[in-house]
This record gives C-alpha cells, sequence and structure tokens, in this order.
C-alpha cells in the first residue's frame, strides 16, 4: 500500500508499542505471545499479523511497509487510530 509522502514521513518513526497499542484500539486481538514477538489477529477480515517487540526501536522502511502492508490501514485509519495528523 502506497501512502502519501506526508503521512510516510509521520510513521516512519512509529515503534513496536504504538503499532501495538493502535492494533488493540483497532480491535485486534492478541493471539499468542513468545518470547519478544506477539501475534495479533483480525477475526473481521481474518488477518494475522507478528509484531516483534523492542521497546524504544523503530523499524525499517522495508520491515514497517511489509507490516502495514499486512495489515492493511489505509491513510484514513492511520488518521483515525491517531499515529497521524
Amino acid at each position: 500500500m502506497n501512502y502519501p509522502k506526508n503521512v510516510w514521513e509521520q510513521i516512519k518513526g512509529i515503534t513496536a508499542k504504538d503499532l501495538i497499542n493502535a492494533l488493540e484500539n483497532d480491535n485486534w486481538v492478541k493471539d499468542s505471545q513468545c518470547r519478544q514477538s506477539f501475534a495479533y489477529y483480525d477475526n473481521i477480515n481474518k488477518k494475522r499479523v507478528t509484531i516483534h517487540y523492542h521497546p524504544g526501536k523503530t523499524y525499517g522502511p522495508k520491515t514497517l511497509r511489509l507490516l502495514l502492508d499486512a495489515i492493511g490501514w489505509s491513510a484514513k485509519d492511520l488518521k483515525r487510530l491517531k499515529l497521524v495528523k
């Protein structure tokens, strides 16, 4: 999914904690946990995503893009979840 440049500039510094909070606010359910990995499941869209948690760290652009593609959030969803302005 391609995001406008202004949206990408805001989300490229997102941490795992921010992403996990947004998933939980969007009604994703924690499916399992194994050490530093958290799996979340979206019952409505039948999607599952695994978030690797490293406190205070951000994701590289490729990894972040793959995660957001797997989750399926649009720029409008990112605004609704208050990840961008």
